[in-house]
């Protein structure tokens, strides 16, 4: 009985079940296909909406080719309208122009009428002409043999007769002329020749140059020259070392005394200590970093003088290694005389000269600033020539003219004198350097025995630098390390001393001091 129960209830059960998942199977097919419906519906009304846009669009897109159309219409219309007026002005321009040519075409021919008219007319006249010229020499030939009956002579022998008198009286009056003329120039050239010298010379300006071997560095406190000197002297002697001047620090308030024939090595040692006590770093790399710089700007100042003065003279395309000699003058002397001052003098005086003689007076001047460009050579081996001859060997180098180049070697009678400009140079070379006042032979003199003593010195092998300082006194060499060892250093001392006491001429005695030193130096990075 109860096994039937259960049995009736688990089936009661499954039944149960079966119908609720037919019913669930009902229920989600009916939600289906609502959802099918309501996905029918929402898609028709898409496609109706985009029917209606499509539509839109396309009306608009019509009125915008409309629009477009009827704007490029009009452009058309303008440019057909516009090469319409150029091709009516066109074609009217051509009718004016074929008028114009009609009506020359009618003068051209009336003028060609008149011209054949006069051409017969010359013809005719010729004609007559040739006619009477026959009958002129028909009756020439008749009078000569005339003449020749009369005078019984042939027409050449007459005619060399009369050639023969007309020479002679030629030569004579040709020969009084000559004379006259020779004796009125030697009366006149010359009071002339004087009168341009003297006229020259007036209008030109000068100073007296006198260049001086020692300048003085002013400073503002008595302090300042201890921090100069160093400890134990240390600052003082990388001074020397470096420039090559001596240093001299006495009892002079606020000055120090810079003492040194090569003025460009005081002009260094001035503005390295200028630098060096306006920065307040004194010591032995420093200084030799100032003195580096300070060569390099000695240097660019060369070539700043060197522009300036061929500005200031009018003298143009000069080339820069020319241009750079002409600046180093202004740190040579000659005889006492500085060397720019009066190669600027001279070539004032060639141009007015040269003027005055009716010549090219740019041409004198540009050979009047060069004709001592030989005194400032770049190497050792230049010294042994004439500064005539290498001046003129580097104008030519540098592209100079020949007459130039010719008056530059030839004012002091090296080579022969080729153009007029030659002499003028000569004269005015002797009329600065023979001014009162403008040199002086002691100081030139001095200043050669300076560089003769320094040149003994770079004579032998391992020598880096050399100074003449003390008057000539002392010979300051620094050799190189790597080359010369403490015992070379002490022959090297030696040989040097020798060498100055057979070869030169001087007074009191000349202390030689060889200098070696040997760095260590590595960067921490």
């Amino acid at each position: 009985m109860e096994i039937n129960s259960i049995i009736l209830t688990a089936g009661g059960i499954l039944l149960g079940l079966i119908l609720g998942f037919i019913i669930a199977k009902m229920l989600e097919k009916n939600k289906a296909s609502k959802l099918i419906r309501d996905a029918k519906r929402s898609a028709s009304n898409i496609l109706k909406e985009a029917n209606t846009e499509g539509e839109s669009i396309k009306k608009d897109k019509i009125l915008q080719a409309k629009e477009k159309f009827i704007e490029l219409k009009s452009e058309h219309e303008k440019v057909i309208l516009s090469r319409d007026k150029k091709m009516a002005e066109t074609e009217k321009r051509i009718r004016d122009k074929e008028s114009q040519i009609s009506s020359e075409l009618s003068k051209n021919k009336k003028l060609n009428e008149n011209v054949e008219a006069k051409q017969k007319d010359y013809n005719h006249r010729l004609d007559v002409l040739e006619k009477k010229q026959v009958e002129l020499d028909k009756l020439h030939k008749s009078q000569v043999q005339q003449l020749e009956v009369i005078s019984s002579l042939s027409a050449e022998e007459a005619k060399e007769q009369l050639v023969e008198s007309l020479k002679g009286e030629a030569k004579n009056d040709a020969m009084a002329y000559i004379q006259s003329s020779l004796e009125e120039a030697k009366l006149t050239a010359e009071q002339d020749a004087k009168k341009i010298i003297i006229n020259t010379i007036q209008r030109i300006g000068t100073e007296e140059a006198v260049d001086n071997c020692v300048s003085v560095f002013n400073i503002e406190s008595d302090d300042v020259k201890g921090r100069i000197i160093g400890r134990e002297g240390r600052n003082i002697r990388a001074i020397e070392a470096a420039t090559g001047v001596e240093i001299i620090v006495d009892d002079t308030p606020e000055a120090i005394i810079l003492s040194c024939f090569d003025s460009v090595r005081r002009e260094i040692a001035r503005l390295s200590l200028h630098k060096l006590v306006t920065d307040g770093r004194i010591h032995p790399a420093r200084i030799e970093e100032v003195v580096k710089k300070t060569q390099k700007q000695i240097e660019q100042e060369i070539i700043e003088v060197g522009k300036r003065t061929v500005i200031d003279l009018g003298i143009h395309n000069l080339h820069p290694e020319l241009i750079k000699m002409v600046g180093r003058m202004k740190y040579r002397s000659s005889y006492g005389q500085n060397l720019l001052q009066h190669s600027r003098e001279v070539a004032k005086l060639c141009g007015v000269m040269a003027a005055e003689l009716g010549l090219n007076p740019k041409l004198a001047k540009r050979a009047g600033l060069l004709h001592d460009i030989g005194k400032v050579p770049d190497a050792e081996a230049d010294m042994e020539t004439p500064h005539a001859i290498l001046g003129m060997q580097w104008a030519e180098k540098y592209g100079e003219k020949d007459e130039v180049c010719n008056a530059i070697g030839a004012h002091h009678d090296e080579v022969e004198m080729k153009s007029l400009i030659s002499p003028i140079i000569q004269v005015c070379d002797a009329i600065s350097g023979a001014r009162p006042g403008a040199r002086r032979q002691v100081l030139d003199s001095y200043i050669q025995r300076l560089k003769d003593l320094e040149d003994i010195a770079f004579g032998f092998t391992g020598v880096k630098k050399a100074y003449a300082i003390q008057a000539g006194r002392e010979l300051r060499v620094i050799v190189e390390s790597e080359k010369v060892d403490d015992q070379k250093a002490a022959d090297l001392s030696f040989s040097i001393s020798q060498k100055v006491q057979t070869d030169m001429t001087y007074p009191g005695q000349v202390k030689v001091t060889v200098i070696r030193e040997t760095r260590a130096v590595n960067i921490a990075k």
